[in-house]
Order: C-alpha cells, then sequence, then structure tokens
C-alpha cells in the first residue's frame, strides 16, 4: 500500500478543493494519507515566491477560478469575508490535534469548512476560539511544542521540494496542485512514465533566462 503526505494550507482554497476531491480522484486504489500542515508563507519566502493573493489580477481570477472549480466538483465553497488572511491559528490547532502533529481527517475537513463554508472571518479570535473548544486538541495550539512542530513540517516539506499547496508526496516525487490529481492516481497504479526519464530530465533543462537575484 503506497503512502501518500498531503501538504495543505486551509488558506489556500485549491487545498480544500483537492482535500474534497482526494477520495473520488483515487477511488478503488490501496493507500494511506498523512496530512501535513504547512505554512503556505514560509514556503514561498524560501522559495522567494509572490503568493497568488498578493498579485491583483492573479487574486480575483483565483477567486474566480476557485468557486467555478467547486461548483463543478458539486463542493460549496463560500470565500470568507477577507483573504487572504493569517492562518496560523488554524495550522496551529491542526497540529495540536496529533501528537505528531498530523491532524486526521476529520479534523482536516473541520479546519477547512470553517474557512470556506459561510463566508465569515477565518480568522476572527471567537470562531477560533469556538473551533479550538469543538476541536478539544490534545495539546495546546499556543504551545512552544506546537508552534516548533507546525515550522519543522515546513522546513520538511521544503526539504522535499515542496512549493505550493496542496502537493502531494510519493515515494520520493512531488505533485502540486488540484489538477495533479490524475497524475497522482496514474503513478499510484504503477505507470512506467514515472520512472522513465522525462521525471529527473525535467529538471536538467537549461532556462534561456538568467536566474533573478535575492
Amino acid at each position: 500500500m503506497k503512502q501518500i503526505t498531503f501538504f495543505l494550507d486551509f488558506i489556500s482554497p485549491y487545498a480544500y478543493l483537492a482535500f474534497k476531491a482526494l477520495p473520488q480522484a483515487l477511488e478503488g486504489l490501496s493507500y494511506g494519507v498523512r496530512y501535513q500542515p504547512v505554512f503556505l508563507g514560509g514556503l514561498l519566502k524560501a522559495k522567494q515566491q509572490m503568493g497568488p493573493a498578493e498579485i491583483p489580477m492573479k487574486r480575483e481570477w483565483v477567486y474566480r477560478q476557485s468557486q467555478w472549480l467547486a461548483q463543478a466538483q458539486g463542493v460549496r465553497l463560500d470565500l470568507p469575508a477577507t483573504h487572504p488572511f493569517n492562518p496560523l491559528g488554524l495550522l496551529r490547532l491542526a497540529v495540536a490535534s496529533d501528537p505528531q502533529g498530523n491532524p486526521n481527517r476529520y479534523i482536516c475537513e473541520t479546519l477547512f469548512r470553517h474557512v470556506w463554508e459561510g463566508g465569515q472571518d477565518a480568522a476572527d479570535a471567537q470562531r477560533l476560539q469556538a473551533l479550538t473548544t469543538e476541536s478539544a486538541p490534545a495539546r495546546d495550539p499556543g504551545s512552544d511544542e506546537v508552534r516548533d512542530q507546525l515550522k519543522a513540517h515546513t522546513e520538511d516539506a521544503i526539504a522535499q521540494g515542496v512549493f505550493g499547496v496542496p502537493s502531494y508526496a510519493v515515494d520520493g516525487q512531488v505533485f502540486w496542485g488540484l489538477d495533479a490529481l490524475p497524475m497522482l492516481r496514474s503513478c499510484l497504479v504503477g505507470d512506467a512514465w514515472f520512472s522513465g526519464p522525462q521525471w529527473d530530465g525535467a529538471a536538467q533543462l537549461p532556462s534561456g533566462i538568467p536566474a533573478r537575484k535575492a
């Protein structure tokens, strides 16, 4: 049975849609999923990228496309009152729910619904406190232990080559995006393409544009 690590941040509508789509996308396959919360802002900083919501026209497109994709999937998606927002409270709550910092699917779904159903302020302190009470995490989400574990989760993701969410890692290969779910399925069923030259060859292709200086 293959093991998948699903890297997520509740701030991402695409992570939400991928989370909802995963069971159907991989239906009939034998696999396990480890959900690993990561701070998207930390991933972007490490890779010197701007987030989609930091680019005005792209930001608008993300909201349009994610709502269209949701209705196409038959999934409820209400844009929160403000976006982007600070997701650290939700991420720490997810990490605090499990001794190893890997929340189960029920906890992840509860936190995603907090953000993407109802159109409310996802970072509102009173809502977050009510969510914490409802979730009854095993550890204090505000503890140094939990903060450090979230940081370690993010650093681990960066070390594995993760640069955005949602991402999925299987046997050292990383897949990015909602639209990568069919590719992930193909890998899981043993498609020989994934052990062929195209996978590693993509990293060897020279660029004709000089790299930007940090």
